[in-house]
């Protein structure tokens, strides 16, 4: 009888990290329920490289809906926006190109 599980890699997070892409971060795109029918859409996991105001001036404009950027103590800097907008932010970052497509991750009801 042998043992499988010893064969593995000491590090319980490497499996996760090849899923995410190696070095890549996801990007996760939550809805979270407010009071009665309000709900908040917050984006985190965007990369440093790139301007979190001009994404949010840009969402709040075409999509119509008021948002602001929150630092959070576990994610970083976080977009917020009012209301579900999570498919709107999944269409803007992939396609300008700020997240690749199979590195959005989308959570919620």
């Amino acid at each position: 009888m042998s043992i499988q599980n010893l064969n593995k890699p000491a590090d319980a997070f490497a499996q996760l990290q090849e899923e995410e892409g190696g070095n890549q971060t996801l990007c996760h795109i939550r809805i979270q329920q407010r009071n009665g029918r309000k709900t908040i859409t917050t984006v985190a996991g965007i990369p440093e490289e790139y301007d979190l105001n001009k994404i949010l001036r840009y969402l709040k404009k075409k999509y119509n809906c008021n948002g602001t950027v929150v630092e959070d103590k576990e994610h970083g800097n976080v977009i917020q926006l009012s209301g579900d907008q999570r498919q709107n932010a999944k269409e803007l970052l992939t396609k300008v190109g700020i997240v690749k497509e199979d590195l959005v991750k989308i959570h919620g009801f």
